[in-house]
């Protein structure tokens, strides 16, 4: 049996197009087992083997052709992912479009490489005007060529190219954004992420999260669910030698853009699986400090000035403010793992005998204006299983994401419909993200939701 397009991409936003840069460390080897699971979500266009200030040729480095024993995994059990999704692209089309960046040194940005000139190619193509999310799971420079290229050879579609343009990036690892993309670039106000809440997902993982999100990454958990008998992609992930989850500092940048129903999409402060982020420039986001009197540096964000990684080698010990600095990932783990369980079975098990997760359907509009002392009816009876398997549904308030900071009193939020009333001290414009949670009972069990926003009128 192959399935229907059930994720809610196909219903409630266009497809995602997507560009990978990585320096082929050793987690950025591990992101790219999971990455692989999901390129059925998207239009991948390009993945490019780029350098960072860790790894170049020469230098730890990996390979010219790091990702090609994946890809080859990858051709293992494509057949098999088929019957869970029909959108999983063809190994030849992956294969294709993995090429070698700007690899030769730390920042080199000055060669036209091949993985710089196809995302030259991509981004000139005025026949898909789909925004693009750029993802630098190492340093910038492979990225920086292509955008130089556009500057030298067709300054006039510079315009055209931002506006397609979004930017994640996994720390600044070379200095190429602050040297070459910020400053000829930086007048279109392209949407960029810099995230150092990844740290919830690096190597010292044991050191700073809750048990509770710890118990979906120790080897007992990983060896049952991802590692022995899932096939032979999931075979090549470069667990610790008990199973132990190692680090997948890169994997934020496209758990951003997994279609999960929150939303994260339309704006990074509204948060899902890839962090949650506030706009500290002119379209530039990246991690809220909550440290007294902080200020942000007004340059490079990297693992020198990134609050979160200085704060981690201090070593405090149950350092409250460095755990809730990186809550707005680590929150979704037990979701963004069981999920991951789940793509894992889909390259060894039957459609019958694997989970595939829920799809969220709400009657009420997703943007609602209602005034101050006004109820608000909720109602997901819209939603559905393809597996038909029975739904739970929990309805709560994503104060993080909304400007209203009060109390927001869901009645029945176990229940498939609910209500709510919008505050009394609600200002004319305040905002509340309502988030409405849904689990089947399949197993491994599976997460998605819808968010509904409220403004006040």
């Amino acid at each position: 049996m192959i399935s229907p397009t059930f994720s809610q991409s196909s219903t409630l936003q266009e497809r995602t197009r997507v560009i990978v840069t990585s320096d082929g460390e050793i987690d950025d080897e591990c992101s790219f087992v999971r990455f692989l699971l999901y390129t059925n979500e998207w239009d991948v266009e390009a993945i490019v083997t780029s350098s960072s200030q860790y790894h170049w040729q020469g230098h730890k480095w990996a390979g010219d052709d790091w990702a090609l024993p994946y890809l080859e995994a990858y051709a293992e059990v494509y057949p098999n992912l088929l019957k869970h999704d029909s959108r999983y692209p063809t190994p030849e089309y992956l294969k294709e479009r993995t090429l070698l960046g700007n690899v030769e040194s730390e920042g080199e940005m000055e060669k036209r490489t091949p993985g710089a000139e196809l995302i030259t190619k991509v981004l000139l193509d005025e026949s898909d005007n789909r925004p693009i999310w750029l993802q630098a799971w190492g340093g910038t420079n492979t990225i920086a060529r292509a955008l130089k290229t556009i500057e030298e050879e067709h300054p006039e579609k510079m315009a055209y190219v931002a506006n397609k343009i979004r930017l994640y990036l996994i720390w600044e690892q070379d200095e190429t954004y602050q040297n070459y993309i910020k400053p000829h670039w930086g007048k279109y106000n392209i949407l960029t992420i810099n995230s150092d809440q990844f740290i919830a997902y690096f190597y010292n993982w044991k050191q700073f999260l809750p048990k509770e999100q710890q118990e979906y990454l120790v080897g007992s958990w990983m060896n049952e669910n991802i590692l022995k008998e899932h096939g032979a992609l999931c075979e090549l992930y470069k667990a610790h030698e008990n199973g132990d989850f190692r680090s997948e500092g890169d994997s934020p940048a496209f758990l951003h853009t997994i279609p999960t129903g929150l939303r994260s999409l339309e704006s990074p402060d509204f948060g899902g699986w890839g962090g949650r982020y506030v706009e500290i420039r002119e379209n530039y986001f990246t991690d809220k400090v909550d440290e007294p009197g902080y200020s942000y540096p007004k340059g490079r964000w990297w693992t020198k000035n990134a609050w979160g990684r200085n704060r981690m080698k201090l070593e405090i010990p149950n350092d409250t403010l460095l755990t809730n600095y990186m809550k707005p990932m680590w929150q979704w783990i037990g979701p963004i793992q069981n999920d991951f369980a789940a793509r894992a079975d889909w390259g060894v098990k039957s459609y019958e005998d694997a989970n595939h997760p829920p799809v969220v359907v709400l009657k009420n509009e997703l943007n609602i204006h209602a005034k101050a002392g006004e109820v608000v009816k909720l109602n997901a009876k819209g939603s559905s299983d393809p597996d038909r398997d029975k739904l739970t549904y929990k309805w709560w308030h994503y104060n993080d994401a909304g400007s209203y900071q009060g109390n927001v009193i869901i009645k029945k939020s176990l229940k498939r419909s609910t209500s709510l009333l919008v505050p009394a001290d609600a200002k004319s414009g305040d905002t509340i993200h309502v988030i409405c949670e849904v689990n089947d009972s399949g197993k491994p069990s599976l997460t998605r939701y819808q968010r509904t926003i409220i403004t006040v009128k």
